[in-house]
C-alpha cells in the first residue's frame, strides 16, 4: 500500500460511527434496519456510512428482496483496515460491547421467533413420537463412522448418542471420576473404550482415527495449539476432527465455575488456530446462540487431514 492509501484507510476508520459498524458486520450479514436497532444511529446516517464504506471497499452489500444485506469485504478489505478493526474488537471497549450484546438480544429474539414457527410446523398435525429429538435420532441413523476419538468426553453423554455407528470409539479425559461415568456409560457396547489421558500428550500412534471430536474441550485445554497438533497427529489421512467451543465472550463469571481457561474462540480465531496444524479448515462459523442470558454462541469448526498423494502411498508400501 502507498501512503495515500493508508491515509485513505485510516480516514475511512477515523468515524467512530463507521468503525461500529465495521465491527458488527465482522463474521456476519446484517441490513440498515438491524445496524440502525443495534447502534441507535438513524437510518439516513447508517446508509450513508455504509455507501462510504462500500466505495472504499471495506464493505460488500448482497440484494435479498427488497432488502439489503452488508458485510466486510475480506477479498478487498486494506490489512491495515483489518488490523484497526480487529484491535477494536480485542479493546473491550465499551461501546462496541454494548453493540455486540444488543445485536446478540436482536438474534436471540429473531432465532427464537425462527423455532417457534418450526416447532409449529413440525408439530401442526400431532402424530405420537413426532419431535424434534426423534428427528435427530432418526438422522444420526444414517451415519456410519469408523474408528472415532473422543477427546475430553466428560461422562460419555454425548459418546453414547454416537457409540453405535463407530466402528470404534475411544474416549478420553483427565478426570479419572468423570472416566469411571463414562465408563459404565458405555459397559455394554464392546467397540467403545474410555481411559484417562491428556490432550496435550496423546497416548495413541500418529494416523490412528478417522475421526476426532472436541466438543467443548479446547476452551479447557491449557494449551489449545499444542492440543490441536495432537488431534491433528493421530488423524488418518482423509480424516475429520469437529471442535464445538463457545464464541469469544466477556461472561467470565459464567463459564469459571466450570473450569474454563479460556473465554472461547471466535470463528476466526479458531480457523488460524486449526490453520497452524496441517489441516484443512472446510469451516468455522457460529452454528448456533442459546437463547437465555447472556446469549452465548457456539462455534462449529470443521477440518479434514489431506489424503496421501499416490506417490506416497507407494513408496509407504
Amino acid at each position: 500500500m502507498s501512503l495515500a492509501q493508508y491515509i485513505d484507510t485510516l480516514t475511512a476508520l477515523g468515524d467512530e460511527s463507521r468503525l461500529r459498524l465495521c465491527a458488527l458486520l465482522n463474521e456476519r450479514e446484517l441490513c440498515v434496519t438491524d445496524l440502525v436497532q443495534v447502534t441507535g444511529i438513524s437510518q439516513p446516517r447508517v446508509s450513508s456510512h455504509l455507501g462510504r464504506l462500500r466505495e472504499a471497499g471495506f464493505v460488500r452489500d448482497r440484494r435479498h428482496g427488497a432488502q439489503s444485506f452488508y458485510a466486510l469485504a475480506e477479498d478487498t478489505l486494506p490489512p491495515t483496515a483489518k488490523a484497526v478493526i480487529y484491535e477494536a474488537l480485542q479493546s473491550k471497549d465499551a461501546t462496541l460491547q454494548a453493540d455486540q450484546r444488543r445485536l446478540a438480544e436482536l438474534e436471540s429474539g429473531r432465532r427464537s421467533t425462527e423455532t417457534d414457527a418450526l416447532n409449529d410446523e413440525l408439530e401442526r398435525d400431532y402424530t405420537p413420537g413426532r419431535s424434534w429429538r426423534s428427528l435427530a435420532a432418526g438422522v444420526a441413523g444414517l451415519l456410519r463412522l469408523g474408528d472415532v476419538l473422543d477427546v475430553g468426553s466428560g461422562d460419555g453423554t454425548a459418546a453414547r448418542s454416537l457409540v453405535r455407528y463407530c466402528r470404534s470409539l475411544t474416549c478420553v479425559d483427565t478426570d479419572a471420576r468423570l472416566v469411571e461415568g463414562a465408563r459404565r456409560r458405555l459397559a455394554h457396547y464392546p467397540q467403545a473404550r474410555v481411559e484417562v489421558a491428556d490432550v496435550h500428550d496423546l497416548p495413541f500412534a500418529d494416523a490412528s482415527f478417522d475421526a476426532v471430536l472436541m466438543f467443548h474441550t479446547l476452551a479447557y485445554a491449557e494449551r489449545p495449539p499444542r492440543a490441536l497438533e495432537e488431534c491433528a497427529r493421530v488423524l488418518r489421512p482423509g480424516g475429520r476432527l469437529v471442535v464445538l467451543c463457545l464464541d469469544e465472550h466477556d461472561h467470565r463469571e459464567v463459564s469459571l465455575r466450570f473450569g474454563e481457561r479460556h473465554p472461547g474462540f471466535s470463528p476466526r480465531a479458531l480457523r488460524k488456530l486449526l490453520a497452524r496444524t496441517d489441516l484443512q479448515v472446510v469451516s468455522s462459523e457460529v452454528a448456533c446462540r442459546e437463547a437465555k442470558k447472556p446469549y452465548l454462541r457456539v462455534v462449529l469448526a470443521i477440518a479434514e487431514k489431506p489424503e496421501l498423494e499416490p506417490e506416497v502411498i507407494a513408496r509407504s508400501r
